[in-house]
């Protein structure tokens, strides 16, 4: 057994602010050169047991603490962080809290400065790493001016440059593309490959394991439940009943009534044991398959021929043309810096397009000021901390009712209403301050959700959230939309534009690459290379069944799939009532 690097004996953790601990009796070990990944809902405390092991708790978050810790041989509670930091390296997963830098060059050589690195050295460290991460092109922009997946890019070269013998990265995938979190993960699987002991907080399980795991630690309600080889924990179908998303694979072979054992080594499609579920999944696909029938549609919103330049030389937008449709759930995605953000921009107002028109119900947007827009158009920001302006979360979500002077009693009911479905009952009298960052990005939907706009646009509006609240969000999304509310998703979600999307316009290099059926993107693999977009494993598991039609595969699983939900839905309503 190699070297023992983190060790947590009978640990325990409660916040000063809190009346109940965030962890409890934690006994965990991880050995030099581990790959672990740490799972768990939202709130499980799998954040906290990460702040300890960097040494923000007890330095910056303060409380109580019990039993031990230690780290690369230091016992945390006696460590300063700047000891901890030395031995490990973090990637957050709000990315905008990392950046020290004004350049992206500055940012990623912070720590070789720190460490008062020979300057040649330090600028051929930077450009090697920057390489790597595909930023070596943007080394002198401001690090606050890139996308999302961008800046994720810089944090975690920021991370690699240092020679921290720990790694440990919060969400890395948060704000990532598909095609650039299999790249991330493909990284980190390297990095590990050098001798250094990653673990990875994260709960989109099936984009981790694209590459292998020593161990998958489950966590809920603060304890571990379960510490094991993926193959072990997947075959024990805990992860939907703690909130967290089995990967897709998986959910259709249960589907098909395969019993998932380890040893058909389930954490990956490339060990898992085909002889073992093709013949039911042929069956299973015979049994089920069916088209959906295509519904008629009457065009809502268009965007027609438009072009920006936030420099006035190169477009992000370049003649992009689009219709949605009066009660439709649509995707837009592409990879990161596409120009989809941009485009919710330019439809809500907050852009001014350099050409074209953007019009509802063939009323040209382009005469109303952007608080007026508003009444048609409602966007949720991918970043919350970008929209949120007061201090109390009720306050936050009620400020657009009140702004229109709607009643205080008609405002309690939709603020309250909205709360719980958003999973925010608990917190009506918190402070926004004491959340967080999923947690936030759930008080600006409902901030939004609250004021039920004719188009109601969502830039990544899972970001960050657990299977259980993602499915909360999109439940209700879903029920809003089966009442005609029109809705846009932007999202690197791949099962989010699958479960919940029929249509979806791909954005690449600022052009419109696609606008066809969800599904059919997915399983398009020339179109998913050109866009940073990630075949569905459907696709791939129904190849290796040997299915005659994998499209149709896929199709028949999202239906069968949406027909199970509604079940399980409604058998929930029965029970409450």
């Amino acid at each position: 057994m190699s070297e023992t690097v983190i060790s947590f004996q009978n640990f325990g953790f409660q916040y000063y602010s809190q009346a109940e601990p965030t962890l409890y009796d934690i006994n965990l070990e991880i050995h030099k050169g581990e790959k672990i990944l740490i799972a768990g809902p939202s709130g499980c405390g799998k954040s906290t047991l990460g702040h300890c092991i960097n040494g923000l708790i007890p330095n910056a978050y303060r409380g109580t603490i019990t039993g031990s810790l230690t780290v690369g041989g230091i016992e945390t509670k006696n460590a300063s962080l700047f000891q901890l930091s030395q031995k490990v390296g973090t990637v957050l997963q709000d990315s905008d809290g990392q950046f020290i830098g004004l350049s992206v060059g500055e940012d990623i050589a912070f720590a070789l400065e720190n460490d008062c690195v020979e300057q040649e050295e330090m600028k051929a460290r930077v450009q090697k790493i920057a390489e790597i991460v595909d930023m070596d092109s943007r080394i002198g922009n401001n690090p606050h001016d890139l996308s999302g997946g961008q800046k994720q890019r810089v944090s975690l070269a920021g991370v690699m440059v240092d020679d921290a013998e720990i790694l440990l990265f919060d969400e890395p995938l948060a704000n990532l593309d598909p095609k650039t979190g299999k790249v991330a993960i493909e990284l980190i699987d390297e990095i590990c490959g050098s001798g250094k002991t990653v673990i990875i907080i994260e709960h989109r399980i099936e984009d981790v394991l694209h590459r292998p795991v020593d161990r998958m630690v489950l966590m809920n309600e603060g304890r571990i439940i379960a510490d094991d080889a993926p193959d072990k924990v997947l075959a024990m179908d805990m992860l939907g009943p703690h909130g967290i998303r089995e990967p897709l694979y998986l959910t259709a072979c249960r589907y098909a009534g395969i019993n998932v054992t380890e040893d058909m080594k389930p954490s990956s499609l490339n060990t898992l044991d085909m002889g073992r579920c093709s013949g039911k999944l042929n069956q299973w696909y015979e049994a089920n398959a069916g088209r959906w029938i295509q519904k008629e549609q009457k065009p809502l919103l268009e965007v027609n021929d438009i072009c920006y330049s936030y420099d006035g030389i190169h477009p992000v937008l370049d003649h992009v043309s689009a219709v949605i449709h009066e009660g439709e759930m649509m995707a837009i995605v592409g990879k990161n810096g596409a120009g989809k953000s941009t485009l919710a921009k330019v439809i809500t107002g907050f852009l001014k397009q350099d050409s074209g028109t953007v019009s509802i119900q063939g009323d040209d947007l382009s005469k109303y000021t952007v608080s007026e827009r508003a009444e048609y158009v409602g966007i949720v920001l991918q970043n919350p901390n970008q929209m949120i302006s007061k201090p109390m979360i009720y306050d936050e979500i009620a400020l657009g009712l009140r702004i229109r002077k709607v009643p205080e009693q008609e405002i309690d009911e939709r603020v309250t209403k909205i709360m719980k479905i958003c999973g925010l009952n608990e917190f009506k009298n918190w402070p926004v301050s004491a959340l967080s960052y999923g947690q936030k990005k759930r008080v600006t939907i409902a901030s939004i959700l609250v004021l039920n706009p004719k188009v109601l646009i969502l830039d990544e509006p899972t970001a960050g959230q657990d299977y259980r609240h993602y499915s909360e969000i999109m439940e209700f999304l879903k029920d809003l939309n089966d009442q005609g509310q029109t809705i846009v998703l932007i999202t690197h979600d791949m099962h989010l534009m699958l479960e919940y999307t029929e249509r979806a316009v791909v954005l690449c290099d600022s052009v419109k690459l696609a606008d066809q059926k969800a599904f059919e993107i997915l399983c398009d693999p020339a179109l998913s290379e050109k866009a940073n977009l990630k075949e569905t494993s459907l696709f791939e598991l129904a190849q290796k069944a040997g299915i005659p039609d994998p499209l149709g595969f896929v199709e028949t699983f999202i239906r069968y799939d949406k027909e199970v939900r509604e079940r399980e839905n409604e058998a929930v309503l029965v029970q409450s009532a």
